[in-house]
């Protein structure tokens, strides 16, 4: 959420934004809304100092033994608690009206994000590690899993419907090692390792800025106000909800991991071999909340970045970095940067890890806070990472390993999470 006073002395910055992300909002309706209520607000705030007056004369008069004027003030009095009375509600729907258009008001992007329309305008800036060549025919990670007796499709699909599967022998133990290796080295780092809940409330999804978009992606469970998240970015963001932090305390740093769930609303026929695009997966998140300062944030956006390709170099995968396009970032990001990995059997890149900043526009939905040097409240700056998500990062690793025998090379990396097992082979 972008504070008020900034979209107030800055429409066309704002207006600009909007247009760069494709966002609808009409800034000059929020505008002519928030003008409104401040008018409300204002004759609210007169006719409250209007009856603490009269309180005084009515006193007065009565002291004085002036029955006759005694009425008539608090026959005005009447008629401004009436007007109170009829204009609050009028305030109130106002509020409410201006708080749910703030909440889809989008973050100005950096001036160095590129402008583009969606993901084919996102701007390689990096690329790391040679691509596989092979001397016999490789199979895709799908071919590759099912011949190694590493997944059930359709026993899943039996239990759980579309999009779901079940991972069987090595390919369970690889996840666990997946989800192990990037705990281990991210706290490594000093980050704090949380296991959060796979469910949260919607204040939270609120405060991420998921709701009130995107809620055609997330599970909610009836009859209860809780959701199933789809990152540990949401309940951690949650955790610190209306908290005043210490600021020597700063920065947070967190390395969360949770079950994940997504509708994957809107991809009917994308991706719909094997298990790029399902519904349910494990991820472990790197999470940051710092001082309420550009730089300092900036310093935290490229170290999260170089976290991940530190763990994806570490699996020895092919991999190349863009710079988002404000198309394609979201409403709350500031800047975004994408790591895609190298999958042979589609001859391209494919997006594993999504790396972004916000400064307090998730802050301000939650009110999470803290005082500066000077004591004044700050809202804090939050940043987000993937370290792991899987299945979809054994695609890749499935792929880019395989042998000539079948067999797929486990990284060395994740041979000691895997009781030093060096290749999955057929059983």
């Amino acid at each position: 959420m972008l504070d008020l006073a900034f979209i107030r002395a800055n429409p066309d910055v704002v207006k600009e934004a909007a247009r760069v992300k494709n966002n609808p909002i009409d800034i000059d309706a929020l505008l002519n809304i928030d003008q409104q209520l401040l008018t409300l607000q204002r004759q609210v705030e007169e006719a409250r100092a209007q009856q603490n007056q009269l309180s005084k004369r009515v006193q007065e008069a009565a002291k004085n033994k002036d029955n006759e004027l005694r009425m008539a003030l608090i026959a005005e009095g009447k008629g401004l608690a009436e007007l109170i009375k009829a204009t609050e509600p009028q305030v109130k729907a106002l509020e409410e009206e201006r708080y749910q258009l703030l909440l889809l008001v989008p973050n100005i992007p950096d001036p160095s994000a590129p402008i583009g329309k969606d993901e084919s305008e996102n701007v390689p800036v990096k690329y790391w590690g040679e691509k596989p060549t092979f001397d016999f025919q490789p199979l895709d990670h799908y071919e590759l899993m099912q011949r190694l007796g590493l997944v059930d499709i359709e026993r899943a699909v039996k239990v759980a419907g579309s999009r779901s599967y079940v991972l069987k022998g090595d390919a369970a133990r690889l996840e666990l090692a997946l989800m192990n290796f990037a705990m281990d080295r991210i706290a490594q780092k000093g980050f704090t390792p949380l296991i959060v809940p796979a469910t949260a409330r919607d204040f939270c999804f609120i405060g991420n800025g998921q709701f009130p978009k995107g809620r055609d992606q997330v599970y909610g469970l009836e009859g209860e106000d809780t959701f199933l998240v789809g990152t540990a970015e949401v309940p951690i963001t949650g955790m610190f909800k209306d908290e005043i932090l210490k600021p020597e305390d700063l920065p947070m740093t967190f390395v969360g991991f949770c079950p994940c769930f997504r509708k994957e609303a809107g991809t009917y026929g994308k991706d719909t071999r094997g298990v790029f695009r399902i519904h349910q997966f494990n991820k472990v998140e790197q999470y940051v909340m710092c001082r309420a300062d550009h730089e300092e944030s900036v310093r935290w956006y490229h170290q999260l970045l170089q976290n991940s390709e530190e763990l994806v170099q570490a699996l020895e995968l092919p991999y190349r970095v863009l710079n988002v396009c404000t198309g394609d970032m979201g409403d709350g990001k500031v800047e975004m940067s994408d790591i895609e990995c190298w999958l042979p059997s589609e001859n391209r890149y494919r997006e594993t890890h999504s790396c972004s900043y916000f400064h307090d526009w998730q802050a301000r939905r939650v009110n999470i806070r803290y005082r500066d040097e000077e004591g004044k409240l700050r809202f804090v700056h939050t940043l987000n990472n993937t370290a792991i998500a899987s299945p979809r990062i054994m695609l890749p690793l499935f792929e880019t390993h395989q042998q000539a025998d079948g067999s797929i090379r486990i990284p060395a990396a994740l041979r000691p999470y895997m009781g030093g097992q060096e290749y999955i082979r057929p059983r």
